[in-house]
Parts: structure tokens; C-alpha cells; sequence
């Protein structure tokens, strides 16, 4: 899946899976993430 230059909105960031998620969209370089 493309996410480079994507906007990605995620709840329950702050542990577990959540932040896995933040990280790895980070690292695919997706243009902005919002931690809800």
C-alpha cells in the first residue's frame, strides 16, 4: 500500500498497536499523523 504523501488519522496512539502503526507510517513516510 502507497502511504508516501498520504494523511493518516490514529486513535489509541499512545501504546501497543497504535504507536506501531504511528512508527511504521513514519517510517513510509506519510505527509501528516494525527494521535488521537
Amino acid at each position: 500500500m502507497e502511504i508516501r504523501d498520504k494523511v493518516a488519522v490514529i486513535t489509541g496512539a499512545a501504546s501497543g498497536i497504535g504507536s506501531a502503526v504511528c512508527e511504521e507510517l513514519a517510517r513510509r513516510e506519510a505527509k501528516y499523523i494525527a494521535m488521537v
